[in-house]
């Protein structure tokens, strides 16, 4: 069978057994290309593992490509299309990923920055840029989430957003403070001089008045890091990403809580909700280490050892 009609077979499969598999039905949408026209059983091991190896130093995504192809593979040969998974025997290790936390500082030149989006040629007017940066960072929104909201979504009023079928398959509410509210508010006013307010209309849109894409929102956020000065310099692999500003709510919120002298152990369980996720553990991807956080704990820690109370 030829690799291209049994990989549309195997997203079919998953798909119809409810998961959602878009990431990974673009990677074997990608190995399909990069393999070519031919059968299942004629694709060389030499070939899959120049792919998922692709150019530069193994990431992450290295990782990713590597189970996206595990599971096709058994798949395939448990339906005989093949008699073993030309995979690699090898697993390399890949560094640790570092996500880069944003000072308040740098978010302010970030957000001075939309000014950028004046230029007609920009897919983007100025106030969605800055709008979207304030709700990725005030609500600690996934880039996925927040490109998914609608006018519908948005309760004003209450000052809450309705996340719908999140990463989890699961919808939750998600409240802002009277700041992100208030600016929330005057950025749908805006928008509705210049496009549509039915309900079903996506929050965000393009000049053009079509919604708002990944991509695209990626490729001006590049483009604004770098008017502003944001650049990273610690060594890491990657420069400061639009998904970090999710994860720089999360520590900012913890340094906070540390500042304020609350019971960050009992507040976390909450901010593993607010997140979006299940079980505590999974909030640790989103707590990097940072000289503020470092600092707010080691005087907790200073204070209690000097016999203050502990939290």
């Amino acid at each position: 069978m030829k690799l291209s009609t049994l990989t549309s077979q195997y997203i079919a499969y998953k798909q119809g057994m409810g998961m959602r598999f878009r990431t990974e039905a673009r990677t074997l949408q990608s190995f399909c290309r990069a393999m070519g026209d031919i059968d299942v059983a004629d694709v060389a091991a030499d070939r899959v593992r120049a792919y998922i190896a692709g150019a530069g130093p193994v990431t992450r995504f290295w990782h990713r490509k590597y189970e996206v192809l595990r599971g096709f593979y058994r798949f395939a040969v448990a339906r005989g299309y093949t008699t073993s998974a030309p995979l690699p025997k090898i697993i390399p290790k890949a560094p640790q990923f570092v996500p880069y936390i944003f000072s308040h500082e740098e978010l302010q030149r970030l957000l001075d920055a939309s000014v950028c989006c004046k230029s007609p040629r920009s897919k983007l007017q100025p106030y969605t840029c800055r709008m979207l940066i304030l709700l990725l960072f005030g609500a600690a929104l996934r880039i996925s989430e927040a490109l998914s909201l609608t006018l519908a979504d948005v309760d004003l009023p209450a000052g809450v957003l309705t996340i719908r079928e999140s990463k989890f398959y699961k919808t939750r509410l998600v409240p802002m403070g009277p700041g992100l509210t208030s600016a929330l508010s005057s950025y749908v006013s805006q928008r509705a001089k210049e496009h549509s307010t039915k309900p079903n209309s996506a929050l965000f849109l393009t000049r053009k008045g079509t919604p708002l894409v990944r991509y695209t929102a990626e490729n001006i956020f590049r483009r604004l890091r770098v008017r502003a000065g944001v650049l990273r310099n610690d060594g890491g692999h990657y420069q400061p990403r639009l998904h970090d500003l999710r994860h720089t709510a999360a520590v900012h919120r913890l340094v906070s809580w540390y500042r304020e002298g609350a019971d960050v152990l009992r507040l976390l369980p909450k901010l593993a909700t607010y997140l979006g996720y299940v079980h505590i553990a999974a909030t640790q991807h989103y707590l990097t280490l940072t000289a503020d956080l470092m600092r707010e704990a080691s005087r907790r820690f200073e204070n209690y050892a000097q016999g203050g109370q502990h939290e």
